[in-house]
């Protein structure tokens, strides 16, 4: 039984290739993070990136002499 105002946390399995899982598991070791925590952190960046797409705003990496690339997602 769940504590009052818990977050009920649900359980899925991802299939990944060899080089996804590495991946994940290199940027986790990489910025101190869980792989679960590591997926977490990219889905709400991911959510916010496509919701200020949504509304017509454009997103952007700007590099060291001001080049802009633009973030497009499918």
């Amino acid at each position: 039984m769940s504590r009052p105002g818990a977050t009920v946390m649900k359980t899925m399995t991802l299939n990944l290739s060899e080089t996804d899982m590495a991946i994940i598991e290199a940027l986790a070791d990489k910025k101190g993070l869980t792989k679960t925590s590591l997926v977490k952190q990219a889905l709400r960046l991911y959510q916010t990136v496509d919701v200020r797409l949504e509304r017509g705003e454009k997103v952007y990496f700007e590099d060291e002499q001001k080049q802009k690339s633009e973030i497009v997602l499918l």
